[in-house]
């Protein structure tokens, strides 16, 4: 169970982190656009839930092994990335514009987030 919200968290992370370039996509940008309105609000605990999945699976495979895999790494940082807005005070003053995704850190951000929805859909076809 704990797995597989780790591979949902994986994959509603990235999503939520690669918007700003998948919203570019032609026929289903608009579609995309609309559902990660929806889903934003949420964002946070979306974080909390890789940030938790992933830093237990990680705390696990660290003392018993068999080894540190892929999926818990991507979600810790999906969880940071996803409450880094919760957590930095310059975006909550207003000092900082959001990234857009086509551009410099957006860019870098949305790139991550692809590899994060392909690292959670794997997630989810690789037997425990």
């Amino acid at each position: 169970m704990i797995a597989l919200l780790l591979d949902l968290a994986n994959i509603l992370g990235g999503f939520l982190l690669a918007i700003g370039l998948l919203a570019r996509l032609p026929s289903i940008g608009d579609n995309l656009a609309g559902f990660a309105r929806r889903l934003g609000p949420f964002g946070w605990i979306v974080g909390v839930v890789a940030l938790v999945t992933g830093g237990w699976y990680l705390i696990v495979h660290l003392i018993s092994g068999p080894r540190v895999f892929h999926f818990e790494i991507v979600a810790v940082i999906t969880g940071v990335l996803l409450l880094w807005d919760r957590l930095n005070l310059r975006t909550r003053t207003g000092r900082d514009l959001p990234a857009s995704g086509s551009t410099g850190a957006g860019l870098v951000l949305a790139v991550y987030g692809v590899i994060a929805i392909l690292v959670g859909l794997q997630g989810l076809v690789t037997p425990n």
